[in-house]
């Protein structure tokens, strides 16, 4: 068994690994760490490339692209250690930074997952949207970062390094105990991608484990390089996420309410995309909604067994605010005025 394994998903991302991989090698240098990247049934040269300029990779060849929830389950069924660290194909590491998250989590038992501080790898000095200095979110579903309220990034100016307990961990660069893991069943796969980290997240804090991010540990996450800002495909994957994930894993007595709120603030969104002109965004709301009404059966047994297993009442990282209210209409842009 390795120590810590570094999986890297991939999907027609040659241009990335040949950018991005040589710093995580580099930087993650260890008898007790592996390297993988696991394979989305790229159709580019990507494992072409692994087998030639990075023998030192462990390939791990998927027979389709099953997205990022369920290539990172199917891929981790392969894995044995300890710990794995999730790390987009996009993201550029600095000396130390394994080190720091090791361990902070050998000494402190009832941490499932952290994250590092990821900063924008365009522009250094700012946080990046994926994870900022830590994940939390609204009492409505939506999340925002320490460093990140919906698009308006925050500069780096050190005012955000104290290592902190919070709600999510970013899937950008997501560092956990592969036992716990596999016990609370890792990613939904009906994800595919967006917000499945967050899911997951809310798993883990239900069953009262603690989730930490560790400014000491910094990485540089480019974003976006699978689907750009305000892709209706994107759009559609976020919203109906979001959507699936309130469903798995509030509580009984507040379900109603937020889902009759979030109805609300959806048609809002998608309005907001029409007076734009922006008709294919503002659809994919609408057809994010229809999808999550069909999938909504078939999510019963999961949101039952979720309950089921919560032994914490409140989780103290979910804010009983309104994060729309607070950044919208109050103009609250950064974390430290909320």
């Amino acid at each position: 068994m390795k120590k810590v394994s570094v999986v890297i998903l991939n999907w027609n991302g040659e241009k990335l690994l040949r950018r991005f991989l040589p710093s995580v090698l580099s930087c993650s240098q260890g008898k007790d760490v592996e390297i993988c990247v696991a394979d989305n049934a790229s159709t580019d040269n990507s494992c072409r490339l692994l087998e030639t300029d990075f023998p030192a990779v462990r390939l791990i060849r998927l027979d389709k692209n099953y997205g990022f929830a369920e290539g990172y389950n199917r891929a981790l069924q392969q894995i044995d250690a300890e710990y794995v660290m999730l790390l987009n194909s996009d993201v550029e590491v600095t000396p130390g930074w394994l080190d720091v998250l090791t361990e902070y989590m050998d000494r402190h038992a009832d941490v499932a997952a952290c994250q590092p501080k990821l900063l924008s790898f365009r522009d250094r000095k700012r946080f990046e949207y994926a994870g900022a200095s830590g994940g939390f979110i609204d009492w409505y579903g939506y999340p925002f970062c320490r460093g990140r309220i919906f698009h308006f990034l925050e500069y780096d100016d050190g005012q955000y390094d104290s290592p902190i307990s919070v709600f999510w961990v970013t899937g950008a660069a997501l560092f956990i105990r592969l036992d716990v893991f596999r016990k609370v069943g890792g990613f939904d796969g009906r994800f595919f991608a967006h917000m499945e980290e967050i899911d997951l997240c809310w798993r883990l804090r239900s069953r009262g484990f603690r989730l930490v991010c560790l400014p000491e540990s910094v990485v540089y996450h480019v974003g976006g390089a699978t689907l750009k800002k305000e892709n209706p495909e994107k759009t559609f994957l976020n919203f109906r996420n979001n959507l699936l994930m309130l469903y798995k894993n509030l509580p009984d007595g507040e379900l109603k309410h937020v889902m009759r709120v979030r109805r609300l603030l959806d048609y809002v969104a998608a309005l907001f995309w029409f007076l734009r002109g922006d008709f294919a965004n503002g659809f994919a709301v609408f057809r994010a909604r229809k999808a999550f009404k069909n999938t909504r059966p078939a999510l019963e047994a999961a949101r039952r067994e979720n309950l089921s297993r919560a032994v914490l009442e409140g989780i103290p990282q979910r804010y009983p605010i309104s994060i729309v209210w607070e950044s919208m209409i109050k103009g609250k842009k950064k974390f430290s005025q909320l």
